[in-house]
């Protein structure tokens, strides 16, 4: 399924709008591929500059340093994803359905890529999974928070919530079960690939039904209590 998309993020992540230039879009692109190589410890700015075949000067120029770039590029994937969750739920009046189609697409965003050259959606989900939580898992959390930082994040979570309260009026932590929802999506495709005695769940290739099947029993069931 081919979309073409504006993704809007905080412009407090970048000094410069990388989706605005030629070079930004490179930022982007082998950003999302070597940080996905690499992982975020050993990736650098150095690193990225000669894989571009720029400067690390004119990366300085876009983002502060690799935190900033590592949080931009998560916030894109949380914006594809409230993105999906609109056009796939459009016009579904039952909630059920509605979250059923949710928990999809915490699972399987990554195979819907829209017409943006620049992003790789399969390699961006990877990172996501991998590296995610370490845009909020930080000492500078609080004062990233106040600059507006997870806004894209929080009005995914609030977005789906609204849904599980749909589903039931009574149930009381409907925040809690829309983030456990999407952390639990990304946290049990990286135990099966790598730590499979934490989950019971099993990959087979890029097969995630396991997971989707888990979330939902997950999901009404404590909905359905």
């Amino acid at each position: 399924m081919s979309i073409a998309i504006k993704i809007d993020l905080n412009d407090r992540l970048y000094l410069r709008d990388p989706q605005q230039t030629e070079l930004g879009q490179k930022i982007i692109k082998h950003g999302i591929l070597l940080m996905d190589e690499l992982g975020f410890e050993s990736f650098n700015f150095k690193k990225l500059a000669k894989a571009i075949q720029s400067t690390e000067a004119s990366i300085y120029r876009y983002f502060e340093n690799k935190h900033l770039l590592l949080i931009y590029l998560v916030n894109w994937y949380w914006e594809w994803v409230s993105y999906l969750i609109d056009i796939h739920t459009k016009n579904i009046e039952d909630a059920r359905k509605r979250l059923k189609i949710i928990i999809d697409t915490f699972v399987y965003a990554s195979k819907e890529n829209p017409t943006v050259e620049y992003v790789n959606e399969s390699v961006l989900h990877k990172l996501v999974i991998a590296e995610g939580t370490k845009t909020y898992h930080t000492k500078l959390v609080d004062a990233e928070n106040k600059d507006g930082f997870f806004g894209n994040y929080k009005r995914l979570v609030e977005k789906v919530a609204e849904v599980i309260r749909e589903c039931n009026s009574k149930f009381e932590y409907p925040l809690s079960l829309s983030s456990s929802l999407f952390e639990m999506a990304n946290n049990h495709i990286y135990f099966a690939q790598h730590l499979p005695r934490l989950t019971d769940v099993r990959i087979v290739g890029e097969n995630f039904d396991e997971v989707e099947k888990m979330l939902e029993n997950f999901a009404f069931g404590v909905l359905d209590r």
